[in-house]
């Protein structure tokens, strides 16, 4: 706390303040303490006055000329000795607080032979105790300002060396980052890459040896064979953003989709899903590929993972209603299927395909990065599954937070709105498996 508040009084921003006390204090003195008797020792006094206030700039010179000046006095029989000693003491101050090594042993030598001439011109018998009386006018000013300088240097190495300390550590963090960057990179690519490769490579081997098979195989294995190369595209680039954090520019949410592409990245994930023999409407709001893009990915992996779950869940046979709109400074997804028709037969197929139950989990993660929602359940009154998720547009202020699924930010729960049960955590204490059941109406689960 002393070490701030010497630093605050004596900084270079307060140098006008400085100025004003000081001129305050010495024309008191001046006019009600040690009042000069003539015109030359008010010229005198006036003159020591402008010396001292410009110590600051040029505190050696003005210590050398305060004393010369007080010298000069008792040659001329001035009777302005006790002002001019207090500006010395003041300019010795100054010294010493910015000044340094051969500059300040300079101003002390050259100050102290004036001051000793000075006791030199009393009388006999006071010039011991006048040499004694300047040396502690000289030496207490001197000892302060080396003090006060010597704690603001303290305090801006103090200063220097937090900030060092927070530049290694930020330099630890990145190389840590970039190092586990490299890594997953590398586990990707000897891995999931390698598998996926193999897997695209195998179907393209199918599909020519293959020979008078019915048409229905050889689409499926060609949209195997795309399925997988643009999985495999994505990797690759996946990967090369890994391997080179400089590509993202410190921005750990770097999207695989530009902006301006997001409508066509949305309707190719909807045709992958049309493939596997979903039938699927689609409502595409034009005004999302304004979004920027983190949003924009966003939406593209919460389609994906949905259209994937209706496949996974409601079967092939199934139907989807899929929407995205942009509504003031929110986007909405909403995808909603009919259940399918269940097969029996592919119930222990179904049962191999399931996964572990992360799907909603990570999409309500997603939406909550962005400071959404997400909302999934059973379609009341029918079979069937809804998401529906909520993001924040990013383009306006939002003046509240986001509706709930179902609810109107102002008139209140709309009339028609189907009941979902919204994730906004991982459910404590209670086992994934239990997504994967059907619902209680006969929709299936996810």
């Amino acid at each position: 706390m002393l070490t701030r508040w010497m630093e605050r009084i004596f900084d270079d921003q307060l140098a006008p303040a400085r100025f004003v006390v000081l001129s305050v204090l010495a024309l008191g003195d001046l006019r009600l303490l040690h009042r000069p008797e003539d015109p030359w020792d008010w010229a005198l006094a006036l003159g020591a006055l402008a010396v001292c206030l410009a110590g600051c700039r040029a505190p050696l010179a003005a210590a050398v000329t305060l004393s010369a000046l007080l010298v000069s006095g008792d040659l001329l029989g001035a009777h302005v000795g006790v002002p001019l000693k207090a500006m010395i003491a003041v300019s010795l101050f100054e010294l010493a607080l910015r000044t340094s090594g051969r500059r300040l042993a300079a101003g002390i030598g050259v100050t102290t032979v004036l001051l000793t001439l000075h006791a030199l011109n009393a009388a006999s018998a006071q010039v011991l105790p006048t040499l004694y009386r300047l040396s502690i006018l000289a030496g207490l000013p001197l000892l302060f300002g080396a003090y006060v300088r010597l704690m603001r240097e303290n305090a801006r190495q103090a200063r220097e060396r937090v900030c060092e300390e927070e530049r290694r550590r930020r330099s630890e963090t990145l190389a840590a980052r970039a190092a586990e960057r490299t890594a997953i990179a590398r586990e990707l690519h000897d891995l999931v890459a390698h598998h996926v490769s193999s897997m695209v490579l195998r179907v393209g081997v199918a599909r020519h040896v293959l020979t008078d098979v019915d048409p229905r195989m050889t689409e499926v294995l060609d949209d195997l064979h795309g399925s997988g190369a643009a999985a495999l595209a994505d990797l690759r680039r996946l990967v090369a953003l890994l391997r080179d954090p400089a590509q993202v520019h410190d921005d750990p949410a770097v999207s695989l989709v530009e902006p301006a592409g997001l409508v066509e990245a949305l309707e190719a994930a909807l045709e992958r899903g049309r493939q596997t023999g979903l039938t699927v409407s689609a409502d595409v709001d034009p005004a999302i590929g304004g979004l920027d893009a983190v949003r924009g990915l966003t939406i593209l992996r919460l389609t994906q993972e949905g259209m994937a779950n209706v496949a996974r869940h409601a079967g092939p046979a199934a139907s989807a209603r899929f929407s995205v709109r942009l509504d003031g400074d929110t986007v909405r997804l909403e995808i909603v299927d009919d259940g399918g028709r269940p097969d029996p037969a592919a119930a222990g197929v179904g049962a191999t395909v399931r996964s572990g139950g992360h799907g909603l989990i990570g999409m309500t993660e997603r939406a909550q990065l962005l400071g959404g929602r997400l909302a999934a359940g059973p379609v009341p009154g029918g079979r069937g599954w809804r998401l529906l998720a909520e993001l924040p547009s990013g383009t306006a202020p939002s003046d509240g937070p986001v509706a709930a699924p179902g609810t109107d930010a102002v008139a209140g729960p709309a009339p028609q709105a189907p009941a979902l049960a919204t994730f906004s955590a991982p459910p404590p204490e209670r086992p994934l498996g239990t997504l994967d059941r059907g619902g209680p109406l006969g929709g299936p689960g996810r």
